[in-house]
C-alpha cells in the first residue's frame, strides 16, 4: 500500500484538531485520483500466501556487522558483536589501515521446517569493512583480538605522531 504527500497532510491535520480540541467530528477525506491509495497485488503460493521476491535475495549481499569504534588516550577500540560466532568461523584482517572482519553465522537453517513464521536473526556470511579514523600499528604485537561473551573486541595501538611545532615568525 503507497502513501502520497497529501495523507501526510491530513494526518497532520487530524492531529492538530486533536490537539488544539477541535470538537467537531473528522471528516473522511474524499478520495481524488491524486490521494487514491494503490494497492500493489502481491503474487501467492499455492496455499495463497503473500510472497514477496525482493527477501529472496538475501544471498546477494553478505550480512552487515553492527560495530562501535571509540579511541582512548594511546589505544583504538572496535568492537562487534558476534554472538552465536566461533572464534574458527571468523576472520580478522587489517592492511593500510582498513580494518575487515568477515565470517559465517550457521545454524539458523533446520532440515525438518516446512514453513517459517518470523525470520529475524541472520544466518550466513557477514562481512564488515571499516577504514580506521586513526593511523594505528598493524603489527602482531601491537594489535589484541579477544572473543568474549559474544563480543569481539579488537584493540590498536595508535601510532605515535609527532606534535605540531610552533614556528616563530621573524
Amino acid at each position: 500500500m503507497a502513501r502520497t504527500n497529501s495523507d501526510d497532510l491530513l494526518m497532520e491535520d487530524d492531529l492538530a484538531a486533536a490537539f488544539l480540541g477541535n470538537d467537531e467530528e473528522l471528516v473522511a477525506p474524499v478520495e481524488t485520483e491524486e490521494t487514491a491509495i494503490i494497492e500493489e497485488e502481491i503474487p501467492q503460493d499455492e496455499l495463497g500466501e503473500s510472497v514477496e521476491d525482493e527477501w529472496d535475495n538475501t544471498d546477494d549481499f553478505p550480512g552487515q556487522l553492527a560495530v562501535d569504534v571509540y579511541e582512548t588516550a594511546d589505544k583504538l577500540v572496535v568492537k562487534a558483536r558476534t554472538a552465536g560466532i566461533s572464534k574458527s568461523d571468523l576472520d580478522v584482517s587489517i592492511s593500510d589501515n582498513i580494518l575487515t572482519i568477515s565470517g559465517v553465522l550457521s545454524g539458523g537453517e533446520d532440515e525438518q521446517t516446512t514453513r517459517w513464521h518470523i525470520q529475524e536473526c541472520y544466518w550466513g556470511e557477514f562481512s564488515r569493512t571499516i577504514a580506521l579514523p586513526v593511523q594505528v600499528r598493524e603489527d602482531e604485537n601491537s594489535v589484541k583480538a579477544e572473543l568474549k561473551d559474544g563480543v569481539l573486541t579488537i584493540t590498536f595501538e595508535k601510532e605515535k605522531t609527532e606534535q605540531p611545532k610552533k614556528i616563530a615568525i621573524q
